[in-house]
């Protein structure tokens, strides 16, 4: 498949252009024209791209990407080396943030849904496809320790939960995937009982405990695996390509 057809397509179906972003969505390092292999990751970090050498790879698709906003703008020490990995193999670097946290169906939001059984029932922020706090009902009969076992049976990793004063299960639960603890108090205010995302503030803890509301810490990475798997997917099935998640291990 050609390079640039293949971006086109990522643009229109994740609508990039409609976001704005932190970073640049869509292709930030161009390599060789054509494209059968993709490999896909949650960061394009060091340890991404030597697996996509040695894969041969032609393009690489992530969630986070570079060339973010207020970072330094000179290409020097790790930047260099990640960037200079790409050029000297010809490899292709293509990103997407708030678009592949929203899409309603490859997104890491939907995905995180489907891997938890959560029934969607919309945004507190905006329409499917562009809001990011994603509300929905659980499995039945989990209180927030229930929960934080599900999730962490699920995700493959044990969250960290704040309990709210109070117990009793759950009927509402919100979600963000990645750094979107802020969100908190918007969980609440659209009636939320549980809030997952993928990190914690020190703040946190007390705007959970005095809004009432429990929180879930559930991990950055663990948390937006599935959206970038599920492009990648995508692109193998619909345009003949193939494809490789590589999950590198990230804790936080």
């Amino acid at each position: 498949m050609n390079r640039d057809d293949l971006v086109a397509a990522c643009d229109h179906l994740l609508d990039a252009g409609r976001f704005r972003d932190y970073t640049v969505n869509g292709l930030q390092v161009a390599g060789r024209d054509r494209v059968v292999r993709v490999m896909t990751g949650v960061t394009a970090c060091q340890a991404l791209l030597d697996e996509a050498v040695a894969w041969r790879a032609d393009l690489v698709l992530v969630h986070h990407g570079y060339f973010w906003k207020n970072e330094p703008v000179a290409i020097t020490g790790m930047k260099q080396r990640r960037i200079r990995t790409l050029l000297l193999n010809d490899i292709s670097l293509l990103a997407y943030h708030l678009p592949l946290d929203a899409h309603p169906e490859l997104g890491n939001n939907a995905e995180l849904a489907r891997h938890l059984d959560f029934r969607v029932e919309g945004c507190a922020d905006g329409e499917l496809g562009e809001g990011l706090l994603w509300l929905g009902a659980p499995p039945p009969g989990l209180d927030a320790r229930g929960l934080a076992r599900h999730v962490g049976e699920r995700l493959a990793r044990e969250p960290l939960l704040i309990e709210a004063p109070g117990g009793g299960e759950i009927g509402r639960v919100a979600w963000c995937t990645g750094g979107a603890q802020d969100m908190i108090t918007a969980a609440r205010e659209a009636g939320a009982d549980a809030f997952i995302s993928g990190e914690i503030s020190e703040r946190t803890t007390h705007l959970a405990r005095e809004l009432g509301i429990h929180y879930l810490a559930a991990g950055h990475h663990a948390t937006e695996r599935y959206g970038v798997q599920a492009l990648g997917e995508w692109l193998a099935r619909e345009h003949r390509l193939e494809h490789r998640f590589v999950d590198i291990d990230n804790p936080a």
